[in-house]
């Protein structure tokens, strides 16, 4: 889709743009009407949102808060308002499910009619499936919710990857060094935050971290809330992605990654989170879970999910005016 997108400005001589919305609209009306219940799982953050929209060439992205004065918006409001007043857009591509303005009034047909009208092209794209399962959002949430991570990495076209800044945890992992004989500095972790409460995928991982020396370094992560420590800790509850490395560059030194903008990729997982009775019960999961995640490396092959799928995936066509 981006690919088309790329190719229609090229032709027309304008740049690329992509619009999303944060909150997720769901997460918006979760809250408006107090049903958490109804609020998406998050399956990425913001940030690796424009990472990978920069990374596929789009040229810009528009964020637009979505609120109440946004979530009142007619169809033909929203298209003057935000498509042609506030984009000037000469060419708007939507998928085949694309709705839009209050109430989810809007459809394909009325943005094909106002394009007609007020100067843009409208194109629309079919469904994307790969090995006979439509591409959606709703597929690869349920796959990392089950910790398929294959087959989240297969409709997503890479491995399942969070990114932020390294920030300062509870220093818990070195306390753990006294339980782990050998071990100077325990189990030091580096500790990503998840903004949203209800991360798609959640427990414990065997993961690649990239961005803190020439090659990938191999870990295991824990994506959660971290039920066997306080949640009035130094992180307040909050979901993170605490990764531990199995083997700590030296050059890094101790406070090395602090500040660094890493990205894990969540390859395997090894279990859901668990509740330890002390923390010497922790220490001795922490060294298995370690154990598990090297077993698994020893027979790792990083796949080529942009080519190993080629193959199977659906010709999608389009309509253009």
């Amino acid at each position: 889709m981006l690919a088309l997108l790329s190719a229609e400005a090229a032709q027309r001589g304008v740049p690329t743009c992509a619009l999303t919305f944060e909150p997720h609209p769901r997460d918006y009306f979760a809250q408006a009407l107090n049903r958490p219940e109804i609020a998406p799982a998050r399956i990425g953050t913001l940030r690796d949102k424009l990472s990978e929209l920069a990374r596929c060439g789009v040229q810009q992205t528009v964020v637009l808060p979505f609120n109440k004065a946004l979530a009142s918006l007619s169809p033909q409001a929203f298209i003057h308002e935000v498509l042609v007043a506030g984009l000037g857009a000469r060419y708007v591509l939507v998928g085949d499910d694309f709705r839009f303005g209050a109430q989810r009034a809007g459809d394909y047909a009325m943005l094909d009619a106002a394009g007609q009208t007020q100067g843009f092209d409208v194109a629309r794209m079919n469904s994307y499936e790969v090995h006979g399962l439509r591409v959606s959002s709703t597929h690869v949430r349920a796959a990392l919710a089950e910790g398929r991570m294959q087959d989240a990495a297969r409709l997503l076209g890479h491995p399942y990857t969070i990114s932020g800044h390294v920030v300062h945890g509870r220093k818990l992992g070195r306390q753990l060094a006294e339980s782990r004989a050998g071990a100077a500095d325990g189990f030091r972790t580096l500790n990503l935050r998840f903004n949203h409460w209800k991360p798609a995928a959640s427990g414990i991982f065997a993961v690649l971290v990239h961005g803190l020396h020439d090659e990938p370094l191999r870990g295991v992560a824990n994506l959660g809330i971290r039920p066997s420590l306080d949640p009035r800790d130094i992180n307040g509850g909050r979901v993170l992605l605490e990764t531990h490395c199995l083997d700590w560059p030296a050059a890094l030194g101790g406070e090395g990654a602090y500040g660094k903008i890493i990205r894990v990729e969540l390859l395997h997982k090894l279990h859901d989170e668990l509740k330890y009775a002390s923390l010497d019960a922790l220490t001795q999961g922490i060294a298995k879970d370690c154990d598990d995640a090297r077993a698994f490396f020893a027979s790792f092959h990083q796949p080529s999910h942009t080519g190993t799928y080629t193959e199977t995936r659906r010709q999608t066509t389009r309509d253009r005016i």
